[in-house]
């Protein structure tokens, strides 16, 4: 079985990685407290990035409780497509407790991958029709 650790290479480290996403977005999944933006690596698995601003999350230590539970999360996701993921914070987020938090984090990872099958499928659908 595989580990389940949270190595560097599952993490966007450079702002140059986030640049690639912000630059590239093929997959975008809102949800009232968080938003996913995600673009395809060839690395062959998935990668995350966090972003939670003052604003949405005002003390350091509610940042940090989120991030911990997001990167969780992700460890988990042993299934995630080949992407790089920024994971994004909303207004609101604070006022969830650590279970609701997961919930809905693992409710985004799954609309990640439906969405992410449903990309994929739309693009050799047109490729397809581009060979004919």
């Amino acid at each position: 079985m595989k580990a389940l650790t949270f190595p560097k290479s599952v993490r966007l480290l450079k702002p140059a990685d986030y640049g690639k996403v912000f630059d590239d977005v093929q997959l975008k999944v809102p949800h009232r407290n968080f938003l996913i933006l995600a673009a395809p690596n060839n690395l062959g698995h998935a990668r995350v990035g966090l972003i939670f601003s003052k604003k949405n999350l005002r003390h350091a230590v509610q940042r940090n409780r989120i991030k911990r539970q997001v990167r969780e999360t992700f460890r988990l996701q042993q299934d995630l497509p080949s992407l790089d993921i920024i994971v994004l914070g909303r207004q609101g987020l604070n006022k969830l407790e650590n279970p609701d938090v997961r919930s809905s984090l693992n409710d985004i990872w799954r609309r990640v991958k439906k969405k992410y099958r449903q990309v994929a499928m739309t693009q050799s659908d047109a490729n397809a029709q581009g060979n004919e």
